[in-house]
């Protein structure tokens, strides 16, 4: 079995996505902006095609259009029950994005806090797995403790963590990986320590998705959400529960509420078309790992686990080589780990920030040349004044299986160009 991301299949999985095809000034444009959304696969869009063509009813109906649309939905439940390594498809969600999804999950859960207790959220998350709860503390008059980060590599302070759980906590929320950083925060061992004192653990792992697979048992978590838009599917977001809770917890919707699952938590009439989309993101993932077992039966988890031990070999020798390259250029500060005895401890997502530029010019300059780079805080609002970077931020490169070495070069040219003219 080849387990590598070789150039050629590289070239193969680029194919599959249109939107790589688009030129800039005669050349090939850079999608560096991954982190905010990648570009979606062929299959995707026809996955989406097709179920507007064939089948585009409400749920529920006793009719045939109704009845396939629900077949088509509860597939992509299996989907992403797959993808995360959940025990029963009933434990998925879907909602708009995963902001959405866990405003309304917070106002479930915190009802089930009281005065005197607290939670823990980190400086290092996005905003979404931060204020969510933070707003919903306030609300039930519940104390709210912010775990420190560790500045010179923005990596999450996990014994100032630890120090912030007792026998009062009832929620630790925490990511995966930095949307801003590309720091992997070790999720297992936090679950576990909180664990000890029965705190629920609440898991963003958007950021992680594209990148690293996801094993809710092995995390030991209680929840855990991602969005299908940030590995090549459509605008939709997920969560992951455990079923024991999802089925005791009142849940806010309209009536009637049905208490089955998974409709008991859908709020409002669902975007069946990108659940679709959904399920063709996944099964991209996994047609990959079919590929490179070169057996075409292999189960969706399985070849899962196989693509993206693969993404992630690739990957990393993609992040050593950009942030080789960066450190190549004076003046170019990167916020995150650097040394390539860790690497595996980080995704590639690349922060950047130069003296002479502010991140909204160097990303217009990029931006000029070809390559879609986002500036600013990206909702890691914490982070970027703990590190006094508001309001400007940093700019962002961030990296999918997708991209190149060939891009990584051009990339690290154009700083040279653009900072040397500055």
């Amino acid at each position: 079995m080849d387990s590598q991301l070789t150039p050629e299949l590289i070239q193969q999985c680029r194919a599959q996505f249109p939107a790589l095809a688009r030129e800039h000034e005669g050349q090939p444009a850079i999608f560096l902006d991954g982190p905010a959304g990648t570009q979606v696969t062929q299959s995707v869009i026809d996955a989406i095609s097709h179920y507007y063509c064939t089948c585009n009813a409400n749920h529920g109906g006793q009719f045939a259009t109704s009845r396939e649309s629900d077949e088509l939905v509860q597939q992509a439940h299996q989907a992403l029950a797959d993808l995360v390594g959940a025990d029963d498809w009933q434990e998925i969600i879907f909602g708009a994005n995963m902001t959405t999804l866990t405003f309304a999950f917070s106002r479930a859960l915190s009802k089930t806090w009281s005065a005197g207790d607290n939670i823990v959220v980190t400086r290092l998350d996005h905003d979404a797995n931060v204020s969510t709860w933070a707003l919903a503390a306030r609300d039930q008059n519940v104390e709210i403790r912010y775990a420190a980060i560790q500045q010179d590599d923005c990596t999450l302070d996990v014994n100032d963590l630890k120090s912030k759980i007792d026998d009062r906590t009832r929620l630790v929320a925490v990511g995966l990986a930095s949307n801003s950083s590309g720091s992997i925060n070790p999720v297992k061992e936090i679950t576990s320590y909180a664990k000890q004192f029965d705190a629920q653990v609440f898991i963003d792992a958007v950021h992680y998705a594209p990148h690293r697979l996801i094993d809710v048992q092995e995390i030991g978590c209680d929840f855990l959400a991602c969005s299908t838009y940030k590995f090549f599917g459509p605008h939709i977001g997920v969560l992951w529960a455990k079923k024991e809770i999802l089925e005791t917890l009142e849940a806010y919707k309209v009536r009637p509420s049905s208490p089955a699952l998974p409709d008991k938590w859908m709020t409002g009439t669902q975007n069946f078309a990108s659940l679709c989309g959904a399920r063709a993101a996944v099964d991209y993932i996994a047609d990959l790992g079919r590929t490179l077992a070169n057996d075409g039966s292999l189960q969706r988890r399985s070849a899962l686990q196989v693509a993206y031990q693969a993404i992630a070999d690739y990957e990393d020798e993609l992040c050593q080589k950009l942030l080789e390259g960066l450190a190549s250029i004076d003046g170019l500060k990167v916020y995150g780990i650097t040394e390539a005895s860790r690497i595996q401890q980080r995704v590639p997502t690349i922060s950047v920030t130069h003296s002479k530029l502010t991140a909204k010019e160097l990303a217009h300059e990029l931006g000029q040349r070809g390559i879609y780079a986002w500036d600013g805080n990206y909702y890691a609002l914490e982070l970027t004044e703990q590190l006094g970077l508001e309001p400007e931020g940093m700019v962002r490169l961030g990296l999918v299986h997708y991209n190149t070495a060939d891009e990584v070069e051009r990339v690290i040219a154009a700083l040279k160009e653009i900072l040397e003219k500055s």
